[in-house]
């Protein structure tokens, strides 16, 4: 090869170079979410509308969320925590002050739907569905069902039956069942409490996050404690699933969106946000998980199913019997003792 040639093939493999690296690569938003929480199809269209990837882990309880950052997991962006547990991030200070002027779609918040928030100025929060927890079962196998947390003392039931693997949502179960709130920091109704569990606890399969979807589809389970948007997909599936709230009342929780202090990505964090909060994209994302995310103009674009389904949208007299989570402080400790108790008993 002569010399000319030598010094034209490096001078292009040296302009490749420099090309390539001035190409830069495409941000990348870190999400930790609740599993099947997100519609797929949207993810992608925010990856194409800004140029970026999207990399997303789950956790399935707040519990396992929260331990998770704790012990030193980093580089996540948004996380999607529930009020209470929004609560106890800002007084730890994890959470990232929001600026309002990059998230314009708030306006569309359904402020029928902020009293079960714990950030109702949305400064460190905002909003993403509102959930609750009830009972589901199979109406081609369970007869004489009422909607009543009563259900989990049927003894023809036994090992049929799962309770969530959650202290403050099953607890919290036991303390509507008995007229109490799910807040209470009271020793009595708290041991009363415990009692109730302790007996349902004789009659379950077992406490379960995750699989109790796939058990009661399948008929392993006849009756399961769980949240509404999971269940509605199983229902939607197999129609023998029918998810009804207690008359007695039951848990509420809004999830959140929320950027961690540490965030790389913030500006992208707040496009997600915002993202996520246009009308159309929240509609087909209610669509989609099941949940209700408190949009109001987003209801005009659901179908009517959706639109006048009573478990995504509760009559008034239901959810005024229904209480969300409040972080308790120094008080959840008495929650984890009875946890603990619970667990361990016979």
């Amino acid at each position: 090869m002569t010399a000319f040639r030598i010094t034209a093939t490096v001078t292009a493999i040296v302009a490749l170079l420099a090309l390539a690296g001035c190409q830069k690569a495409k941000p990348v938003l870190h999400v930790f979410n609740w599993a099947d929480y997100l519609k797929p199809e949207l993810v992608q269209r925010f990856e194409r509308e800004n140029n970026c990837s999207v990399v997303i882990d789950t956790f399935d309880s707040n519990e396992s969320m929260y331990n998770k950052l704790k012990a030193g997991a980093t580089g996540y962006d948004v996380i999607f925590p529930s009020s209470y547990f929004v609560d106890m991030m800002v007084k730890q200070k994890m959470l990232l002050p929001l600026d309002h002027a990059q998230l314009t779609n708030l306006v569309h918040l359904d402020p029928a739907y902020m009293r079960f928030a714990t950030d109702p100025a949305m400064q460190y929060s905002v909003p993403y569905m509102m959930s609750s927890t009830g009972i589901a079962y199979r109406k081609d196998r369970v007869k004489d069902f009422t909607p009543s947390w009563r259900m989990f003392d049927r003894a023809d039931l036994k090992g049929r039956t799962t309770l969530m693997n959650d202290y403050r949502e099953t607890i919290g179960a036991a303390l509507k069942f008995l007229g109490y709130s799910v807040n209470t920091t009271n020793t009595a109704e708290l041991t009363k409490a415990r009692a109730v569990v302790i007996r349902w606890k004789k009659l379950i399969a077992k406490f379960e996050n995750e699989q109790y979807k796939n058990g009661i589809a399948a008929g392993e389970f006849l009756l399961v404690h769980g949240y509404n948007g999971d269940l509605l997909q199983v229902a939607n599936e197999n129609t023998n699933v029918v998810f009804e709230l207690p008359a007695e009342g039951a848990l509420v929780a809004l999830d959140n969106m929320a950027i961690l202090k540490t965030a790389q990505n913030v500006a992208l964090a707040h496009k997600f946000i915002n993202f996520i909060h246009d009308p159309k994209v929240a509609a087909e994302n209610i669509e989609f998980v099941l949940f209700l995310c408190p949009n109001k103009d987003a209801y005009q674009y659901l179908s009517a199913a959706t639109r006048t389904n009573p478990v995504i949208f509760p009559p008034a007299a239901v959810l005024d019997k229904c209480e969300s989570q409040r972080d308790l402080g120094p008080a959840t400790a008495l929650y984890l003792k009875l946890w603990d108790e619970i667990k361990a008993a016979e």
